[in-house]
């Protein structure tokens, strides 16, 4: 049921983006590739025990879809990729155990960006808030071990695209994404797999560096004026 609903939500966003970019004056294809720092993980499990794991830094491609309304704004739908490690210690009144997990890290997110005009059009400060799916990949659980987990997520950014033509330039931005149970924030590796066990006071928090080649079409739709 979860990965229908997963195909579904993703189905109509893809279908609105592209419906919207059918008709818009001016859309970007922005691929991006970036940078992201290790991030600790660390919580208490339902059966009492204790984990404490690291998010391993690594590298994390993507590539988004932006329609942009009257200069100043844009709303895009983007899709970010990580392979890295997890490696963890879960603690007991008996003994630690360790083990290092394989997890692929993938984003699905929609959401809008803020322009800042400057008189240098070629420059173009911008912040964004976006949600979407996280969706966690174990790929080497044990026996019994859950190997996949949906969730809710969130990102946030700031950076600034530079025009070299009016059809190619680069991104730079600063990423902060994160995979959330609930408000609190969450991600879940129990004793066996990705999404099982902790519970809402573990976070994922994910800080990233890098950038974009941007390839621009049309022109953006003009301000509407009396």
């Amino acid at each position: 049921m979860k990965k229908f609903i997963f195909t579904s939500l993703t189905f109509i966003l893809f279908i609105t983006i592209f419906s919207s970019i059918s008709s818009a004056q001016q859309f970007k294809v922005n691929l991006y590739n970036s940078y992201v720092f290790d991030d600790g993980v660390d919580a208490t499990l339902d059966n009492g025990r204790y984990i404490r794991g690291t998010i391993n830094g690594n590298y994390q491609w993507g590539v988004g879809l932006e329609y942009v309304l009257m200069q100043s704004y844009g709303i895009e739908l983007m899709y970010n990729r990580q392979n890295t490690e997890f490696p963890v210690t879960y603690t007991s009144t008996l003994a630690d155990t360790n083990r290092t997990y394989d997890v692929d890290i993938n984003y699905i997110l929609i959401g809008g960006n803020k322009y800042l005009p400057l008189p240098n059009k070629a420059i173009k400060p911008f912040g964004g808030l976006m949600l979407g799916l996280a969706i966690l990949n174990n790929q080497n659980p044990p026996p019994g071990g859950e190997s996949s987990s949906t969730n809710f997520a969130w990102s946030a950014r700031v950076g600034s695209d530079f025009m070299f033509s009016p059809n190619v330039g680069i991104r730079l931005q600063a990423q902060l994404q994160s995979a959330v149970q609930d408000i609190g924030g969450g991600v879940y590796l129990g004793t066996g797999g990705v999404s099982t066990g902790i519970n809402t006071e573990s976070s994922m928090y994910q800080f990233g560096l890098g950038g974009a080649l941007i390839i621009q079409f049309g022109q953006p739709k003009s301000r509407f004026r009396r």
